[in-house]
């Protein structure tokens, strides 16, 4: 009996290191990936290009929270009690401003006096862009191609001005659609970087390494739209609110009026038979649609007409958020308008 008890001592003496290490190394690994979660600062961002931007910066640290979700619109938005919560809790939150989520300006200064909060409109390097008035535009906001083509140089010129030159907080005086721009966008994404850094040092690597890649893609996202929409950018078009100055601006394309100014002002009769009339003497064109809108007063202004209608989704409500998400937008616009306006 000795002689057999013995060997199987050895061998299950010489297993037991073997079998005891995964056991006592599953506590640790899940005690660090706890302390790592812990350590990500909470953040909050109001829509999804914002919340697209901040996550592709925030990759391997944490994931920022999103309030304006699915296909709700920053125009329309009631804050939710999650949303409060969220508030509340947060370390940093961006937004575009009150021009743009008007609905948030009196909850963060309720509930988000412990974050540092930044305001995405006052990022250094961003070209703004003035209101225009609803229905046909301007002859001056309307004008031939080469002319339209010019928008792209006056906003790589204001891009290479005095970064400081838009820093005032006069908000409400410009269109507030910033993002649909890559340069200011690259604009944002540098802000938000700084925000981030001085919130949590501890990963500033990490942050400062993701904006160098984001900022690299938005140069190719850039170029690839500029490829996209050049056989198009001489066919002006209808927009259902005037969302699009700024992708306008920096790919030359002519965006001849708007249905309405913003969407939660249903436009009256006077306003639709302008737009219609313009229409009609557009001739073959098209008029785009949002997807979180009506779309029957679309309907309206074709009727009778040899416009198409076509669908632009500027605030990604029909897509899913994420790191990505951003690209998917821009791309989306592009290729909506190119398809639309070829077949036009």
């Amino acid at each position: 009996m000795k002689r057999a008890l013995g060997p199987a001592l050895k061998i299950l003496a010489l297993r037991m290191p073997t079998l005891a290490i995964p056991a006592l190394a599953i506590p640790a690994l899940l005690f660090a990936s706890t302390m790592q979660a812990a350590d990500a600062p909470v953040v909050v961002t109001s829509i999804k290009p914002i919340h697209s931007l901040v996550s592709a910066i925030m990759q391997g640290v944490g994931e920022p929270e999103l309030i304006v979700d699915g296909a709700a619109s920053p125009h329309t938005y009631n804050l939710k009690p999650s949303n409060a919560r969220a508030l509340q809790e947060a370390k940093v939150i961006f937004w575009v401003g009150p021009g743009l989520e008007a609905f948030l300006e009196k909850p963060l200064q309720a509930l988000g006096r412990d974050a540092s909060i930044a305001a995405l409109d006052d990022a250094p390097g961003l070209v703004k862009l003035p209101f225009r008035e609803g229905g046909a535009f301007e002859p001056h906001d309307d004008a031939p191609e080469h002319e339209s083509a010019s928008g792209q140089h006056q906003a790589d010129a204001a891009h290479n001005a005095d970064p400081g030159h838009d820093s005032d907080h006069d908000h409400g005086t410009f269109d507030t659609h910033l993002w649909l721009d890559p340069m200011n966008a690259k604009a944002m994404a540098a802000m938000i970087t700084t925000t981030l850094v001085a919130a949590d040092p501890a990963n500033a690597l990490t942050y400062q390494g993701n904006a160098k890649a984001l900022d690299d893609r938005l140069d190719a996202l850039d170029a690839e739209i500029k490829g996209v929409v050049a056989p198009v950018k001489g066919k002006p078009f209808i927009v259902f609110h005037d969302a699009y100055q700024y992708f306008e601006h920096r790919y030359g394309i002519r965006v001849a009026g708007s249905i309405t100014v913003s969407p939660e002002t249903i436009p009256g009769a006077e306003r639709v038979s302008e737009i219609h009339r313009k229409v009609g003497e557009l001739g073959a064109t098209c008029v785009f649609a949002e997807p979180q809108f009506e779309p029957r007063l679309v309907n309206v202004v074709i009727e009778g007409t040899r416009a198409k209608s076509g669908v632009l989704d500027p605030e990604a409500a029909t897509l899913k958020a994420g790191p990505d998400l951003y690209f998917t937008l821009m791309r989306g616009i592009a290729n909506s308008m190119k398809d639309c306006l070829s077949s036009a």
